[in-house]
């Protein structure tokens, strides 16, 4: 009798591919009975002829960081834009720019009914998941356009993230080189890949050039974990900040704000153990740049702040190593080493659970290490293209590309 074994990546490559057809079915069935109703009730769809020249679609008000730079660009050259949003107090509902008018449309059912039926020329989004889920392409969008909120891998989506897009706006050349190696493994239709640069680290480095010096301070760390089983808290729980505290520096927790939906419960638990004290606070802030600008050294895992505060704020990181299954992430496809674990040891030390309890050491030394001014360069250079002009970047492919669509 012979058994027959899969290996867990395989597994999870293919429950993934299992789910992705089952939830494609699922949903065909779904339009069709929402276009069978709209026809039997006169066709009172709410479908425009009228063709809208871009829409931008975020499905966080998080992400208005990543889009306000382009919004406020095209604005400027009297481009048309709406904005749907999933977040009733997403900032870009009280933004004035004239030519930028703002959807809020919070029930998933009537938000994906309105993007499936779109009639447009661009659909801009950070949003993954285009054709594999709820969000299918709409018939009557000629393009859609894709910007990764983070600095750093662009196949660490959970699987077929990015294959639907028809272009995407990418900071690296690694970014490009791991899109075209799943492009060839799957076959898929080159998309328009174009290294614009990153306008949110843009936006957030002129701040920091026109903030006040800091005046003087008592050491201050960071702690900004990302969230789940493999993150931080889902590893150490609790003890990191007891050594935390025991360092004597001021300490400042930020969870990741999906922390406080997926992992409520631990979360609660951490902040009813550690109450917030003169040494210790807990930070909520939405805009995230006071916080990093004050602190002088971050610690976290796998989440992209890592990017922001080495490369914008040019701080060192201590960072865990983030070991994580694969098997869910585009990146498992490849062959090629991920770029981030590269990159981190060029920005800082690693945390480990032998060197915790030196934790204190392992800060100061960080603070004084030169290596990692030199490392930041490096990365910075390989990971964050156009420095200043992204926003302009993405304004000027999205123009001429609405050009190109109408002329064809």
């Amino acid at each position: 009798m012979y058994l027959l074994y899969i290996d867990p990546g395989t597994g999870s490559m293919l429950f993934t591919i299992l789910i992705s057809v089952i939830g494609a079915a699922v949903y065909s069935l779904r339009m069709l009975f929402i276009k069978l109703r709209y026809k039997i009730s006169g066709g009172k769809a709410e479908v425009s002829n009228q063709k809208i020249p871009l829409v931008i679609f975020s499905d966080n008000k998080r992400y208005w960081s990543v889009f306000e730079p382009i919004c406020r660009e095209l604005d400027k050259r009297e481009k048309d834009i709406l904005y749907i949003t999933k977040s009733p107090d997403d900032p870009a509902l009280s933004c004035s720019y004239p030519h930028l008018s703002v959807e809020c449309i919070e029930n998933d059912n009537k938000l994906f009914t309105r993007l499936n039926f779109l009639n447009a020329s661009i659909v801009l989004s950070t949003t993954p998941g285009l054709e594999v889920y709820q969000w299918k392409r709409s018939r009557d969008v000629d393009y859609y356009v894709h910007i990764p909120h983070a600095a750093s891998e662009i196949t660490m989506y959970r699987m077929f993230g990015i294959d639907y897009y028809d272009a995407i706006l990418l900071s690296g050349k690694y970014q490009k080189r791991d899109v075209r190696n799943l492009e060839k493994l799957r076959s898929l239709p080159k998309k328009e890949l174009l290294l614009t640069g990153i306008p949110y680290m843009d936006e957030m480095s002129k701040r920091l050039e026109q903030s006040d010096p800091l005046p003087r301070h008592e050491r201050t760390v960071l702690l900004a974990p990302s969230w789940g089983s493999s993150a931080i808290f889902g590893v150490y729980g609790g003890k990191i900040i007891d050594v935390l505290l025991n360092t004597g520096y001021h300490i400042i927790v930020r969870p990741h704000p999906q922390s406080f939906t997926s992992e409520k419960e631990l979360i609660d638990k951490l902040m009813k153990e550690y109450p917030a004290s003169e040494q210790l606070e807990w930070n909520r802030d939405t805009d995230n740049f006071d916080v990093l600008n004050r602190s002088d050294i971050l610690i976290s895992d796998f989440s992209g702040v890592i990017f922001d505060f080495s490369l914008v704020y040019d701080k060192p990181v201590i960072y865990t190593n983030p070991n994580f299954d694969l098997g869910l992430y585009d990146a498992w496809w490849l062959d090629t080493p991920l770029w981030t674990l590269s990159a981190l040891p060029r920005l800082g030390s690693e945390l480990t659970e032998d060197n915790m309890g030196s934790l204190k050491d392992l800060i100061d030394a960080c603070l004084c290490d030169p290596r990692f001014e030199q490392g930041r360069q490096e990365v910075k250079s390989e990971t964050w293209c156009n420095i200043g002009e992204g926003a302009k970047c993405v304004a000027d492919y999205l123009i001429q590309k609405q050009n190109e669509l109408a002329h064809n």
